[in-house]
C-alpha cells in the first residue's frame, strides 16, 4: 500500500517560532514510518522555506529558547505546479498528499497559510481559512461568541488610530481592576500584560501594540482555568477537560512553554459530571460558532458553576507539556493515534470540499 506523504510545516516568522519547532519535533516522532513518508518544511525567521527529509534538521538543545533547525534545500510550493509538488533548485520533490501545519501565531494560524494551501489544492490539518482567521482575531471571535449567547469576559477593543482616545480612568471604570491588555491577533499569551495600576497602563498598551494594530482590554476573571480539546469536522467530539494551575501570576508565554514548572496540569480536571458535560458541550458549540473544523483547544474560566470562554486555539501546541494531546491521551486516544486521526480528518474534508461546484 502506497505511503501517505506528509509535509510537516513549521517554524515561521512569528514570535512563537521556537514553540513551533518543539511541536513539530513531537509530531514527526509520532508519525508511523510504515504508513507515512515525511517531508520537513521549515520556515526560518526571515521567511525563507527549507525542505529536508530527516528529523535531524532540528538542532537539539536543552534551552527551548535556542531551538533551531538546519538549513535544507530552498523550496517553494507553486500553484501552477502539480498539486502538492515541492519545487527546489534541484528539481521537483515527490508530491505531498497532506500538510500538517504546526505554525503557531502570525502567518501560520491566522488563515494566511491556510489560504495558500487552499490555492495549492492540498489537504491540511486544522481549521480552514475562515475558522483560522476568526479564531486568531480575539475581537472578532468575542463578538461572534457574544452574539451567540456564549458567556465571555467584558472587553473593549482599541485600534491603533484611536490610541489617543483611551484612558486608564475610563477603562478601569468599565472593566474593573486589575485588567488585562492583549494584542487582538496573537497567540499563546504573547504581548499579554496584567495591568494593576495607572502607572502600568501606558507601557502595557504600548507593548501590546507592538504585536498588532488592534488591542483588547479585558476584565480579569477570577476563576479556575479549564481547557478542553475538540476533534472533528462536521461531527465534533470533546475530550475530558483539564485544569491549568499557574505557578506564575497568570498563564503567560513563559509559563506555557519555557518554564517546565510554570504551571501544574490537573488531567482530568476535578469537576462534577454535570460540569464536565457542560464544558464539553460549550467547547463544541464554540467551535461551531467560530466555523472551526479539524481541531481546536477551547480555554475557559470556571467561576462558580459558570464557564466563561476565554479564547480558542486553532493550532494548539504539541510539545511535551501541551494540553491538547494530553487531554486526548486522558480520553483514551494516544498521541500517535491522534496525529493519524488529524491527518485522516484533513483528507476527508478535502475530499468533501472537492465535490463543491465552483463554476456554472
Amino acid at each position: 500500500m502506497k505511503k501517505i506523504r506528509v509535509g510537516v510545516l513549521f517554524g515561521g516568522k512569528s514570535a512563537e517560532h521556537e514553540v513551533s519547532l518543539r511541536s513539530a519535533k513531537n509530531i514527526i516522532a509520532a508519525l508511523d514510518p510504515e504508513k507515512y513518508d515525511v517531508a520537513l518544511i521549515g520556515i526560518d525567521k526571515a521567511g525563507k522555506w527549507h525542505v529536508r527529509d530527516s528529523a535531524t534538521n532540528l538542532l537539539n538543545t536543552p534551552d527551548p529558547k535556542m531551538l533551531a533547525f538546519r538549513d535544507g534545500d530552498s523550496v517553494a510550493l507553486i500553484p501552477s505546479a502539480p498539486a502538492g509538488s515541492l519545487v527546489t533548485m534541484q528539481g521537483t520533490e515527490p508530491a505531498l498528499d497532506v500538510v500538517f501545519p504546526v505554525l503557531h501565531g502570525t502567518n501560520g494560524e491566522d488563515g494566511t497559510m491556510q489560504g495558500l494551501l487552499r490555492l495549492l489544492d492540498l489537504p491540511f490539518v486544522g481549521p480552514d481559512v475562515l475558522g483560522s482567521a476568526i479564531g486568531m482575531d480575539k475581537d472578532a471571535a468575542k463578538r461572534l461568541l457574544r452574539d451567540a449567547g456564549i458567556p465571555i469576559a467584558r472587553f473593549v477593543t482599541v485600534p491603533a488610530h484611536k490610541r489617543s482616545e483611551i484612558s486608564f480612568e475610563k477603562l478601569s471604570a468599565e472593566l474593573g481592576m486589575p485588567m488585562f491588555v492583549k494584542p487582538a491577533n496573537s497567540g499563546s499569551s504573547v504581548g499579554v500584560y496584567k495591568i494593576k495600576t495607572a502607572e502600568d497602563f501606558a507601557a502595557a498598551a504600548d507593548n501590546a501594540f507592538k504585536y498588532d494594530t488592534k488591542i483588547i482590554f479585558e476584565e480579569c476573571v477570577v476563576g479556575r482555568e479549564i481547557e478542553c480539546s475538540v476533534l472533528g469536522n462536521e461531527i465534533k467530539e470533546a475530550s475530558v477537560p483539564g485544569e491549568i494551575i499557574p505557578h506564575h501570576e497568570f498563564y503567560s508565554y513563559e509559563a506555557k512553554y519555557l518554564d517546565e514548572n510554570g504551571a501544574g496540569l490537573e488531567i482530568p480536571a476535578k469537576l462534577t459530571p454535570e460540569l464536565v458535560k457542560k464544558m464539553q458541550e460549550l467547547a463544541v458549540r464554540t467551535c461551531e460558532v467560530l466555523c472551526v473544523e479539524g481541531m481546536a483547544r477551547v480555554d475557559c474560566f470556571l467561576r462558580g458553576d459558570e464557564f466563561i470562554v476565554n479564547e480558542i486555539n486553532t493550532i494548539p501546541g504539541f510539545t511535551n507539556t501541551s494540553m491538547y494531546p494530553k487531554l486526548w491521551e486522558a480520553s483514551g486516544l494516544s498521541y500517535k493515534d491522534l496525529i493519524s486521526k488529524l491527518l485522516d480528518l484533513a483528507i476527508a474534508r478535502h475530499e468533501r470540499d472537492s465535490k463543491i461546484k465552483r463554476s456554472y
